[in-house]
C-alpha cells in the first residue's frame, strides 16, 4: 500500500431526485430521518444471516451493509484498535432550499473510496427508504432521477426510469489555486468535542476547526482508500494552534432528534455561521479545507452535520469562488 503526501480522496457525489407530495413535512435538518430509514433499508436488502449481530457475523467483512453502517476498524489496524466503529464512508447531505425545486425533493450521496463498489446497492436502499416512508409522519418520497454531481462541466444523469447506467471512477476533488482570503460558511450544525465537551461559539479556535477535520480526512484515506496519508501531523497541528480566524460570527443552534436504536431523544446541536481567514502563510492547510468540504467533520457527518462551503475572495475583494 502507498502512502499520499497531500489529502487525496477519490469520492463521487450523486444527487437523488424524489417525488414527493405536499406539504413537505421533514425536519429543518432531515439527516438523521434519512439516515435511519437507509440503513434499516440497506441491512433489509443485504443481510442473509438473520438475529446475529454485525460483529458477529462471518460475513461482516463483505457486507454492504457492515461496510457501510457499521464499518468495523479490520483485524491488523494500526489505527483506532480500542474503537468499534471506523469513520463511514459516506455523507448524506440535504440540497439547500436554492436549488430544490417545488415538484421533487433533492438529497446528495457522497460515497468515499472503496465504498463506491456497493453503489447500486445504495441506490436501492435510498428508493426503498423513501419508499417506505421518511421521518415520523411517514412521507413517501419516489425516486425518479440521479445525477452525477463530480464534473461540475458534465453533470450526467446515471438513473432514470428504474434503470442504473455504468458509473465512472471515483477521483479526489481537484484543489484550486489559493486565494488571499475565504469565508468558511457553516452550513449545518458544527459538533467538536475538546476534553469531553461540545466546544461553544467562545472557545472557538482555528486549531480546534482544523484539528478536527485534519483526523477525519486521516481516518478516511486510511480505511476507504489505498493511499493512506503520511504528513507531519505534528507540525500541523502546532501550525493550527498558532493560527486565528480574523473573524468568526457564530452561534449554537439547538436541536434535538429522535434515536430509535437508542430509544431517547437526543442533543444534536452545534456552531452555525461563519468563518474568515486570512491565507497568507497558511499554504500547507489549503488542500484539507477544500477537500473538508466533501467530508464534512465533527460528529454526526453521515447524517450531514459539520458540512461547510467556502468563498474565496482575492486581493481585490473579487468574490471568485462560491
Amino acid at each position: 500500500m502507498t502512502t499520499a503526501l497531500q489529502p487525496n480522496i477519490p469520492l463521487k457525489t450523486y444527487r437523488f431526485f424524489f417525488d414527493f407530495d405536499l406539504p413537505l413535512k421533514l425536519p429543518k435538518f432531515a439527516g438523521s430521518a434519512w439516515r435511519g430509514a437507509f440503513g434499516t433499508a440497506l441491512k433489509k436488502t443485504v443481510c442473509v444471516v438473520r438475529n446475529t449481530p454485525c460483529n458477529e457475523c462471518m460475513l461482516k467483512s463483505s457486507c454492504a451493509y457492515s461496510y457501510v453502517f457499521e464499518t468495523p476498524p479490520p483485524d491488523n489496524t494500526e489505527k483506532m484498535r480500542k474503537y468499534n466503529a471506523a469513520p463511514h464512508p459516506f455523507v448524506l447531505r440535504l440540497v439547500d432550499g436554492k436549488n430544490q425545486s417545488k415538484s421533487q425533493y433533492a438529497l446528495d450521496l457522497t460515497l468515499f473510496g472503496h465504498a463506491g463498489r456497493f453503489f447500486p446497492y445504495l441506490v436501492y436502499a435510498l428508493q426503498r427508504a423513501g419508499l417506505e416512508g421518511i421521518g415520523g409522519h411517514r412521507q413517501i418520497f419516489s425516486l425518479k432521477t440521479i445525477v452525477d454531481m463530480s464534473d461540475a462541466d458534465n453533470r450526467n444523469i446515471i438513473y432514470e426510469d428504474g434503470k442504473l447506467t455504468q458509473n465512472t471512477c471515483a477521483a479526489s476533488p481537484e484543489i484550486p489555486a489559493m486565494p488571499a482570503h475565504i469565508t468558511i460558511n457553516l452550513l449545518t450544525p458544527l459538533r467538536v468535542k475538546q476534553g469531553g465537551k461540545n466546544v461553544s461559539h467562545t472557545h472557538f479556535s482555528f486549531g480546534a476547526f482544523f484539528s478536527t477535520l485534519l483526523r477525519r480526512i486521516s481516518m478516511i484515506s486510511y480505511f476507504h482508500t489505498d493511499t493512506p496519508l503520511e504528513t507531519d501531523f505534528a507540525a500541523l497541528t502546532a501550525q493550527a494552534k498558532n493560527t486565528e480566524f480574523s473573524t468568526q460570527q457564530l452561534s449554537w443552534y439547538d436541536w434535538t432528534r429522535y434515536s430509535s436504536r437508542q430509544d431517547m431523544e437526543m442533543n444534536m446541536g452545534g456552531l452555525v455561521g461563519k468563518l474568515q481567514l486570512d491565507m497568507q502563510g497558511l499554504e500547507k492547510f489549503w488542500p484539507y479545507l477544500w477537500l473538508g468540504q466533501w467530508t464534512h467533520l465533527g460528529k454526526g457527518t453521515s447524517m450531514g452535520l459539520g458540512a461547510y462551503s467556502i468563498q474565496m475572495t482575492s486581493l481585490s475583494n473579487d468574490t471568485i469562488v462560491v
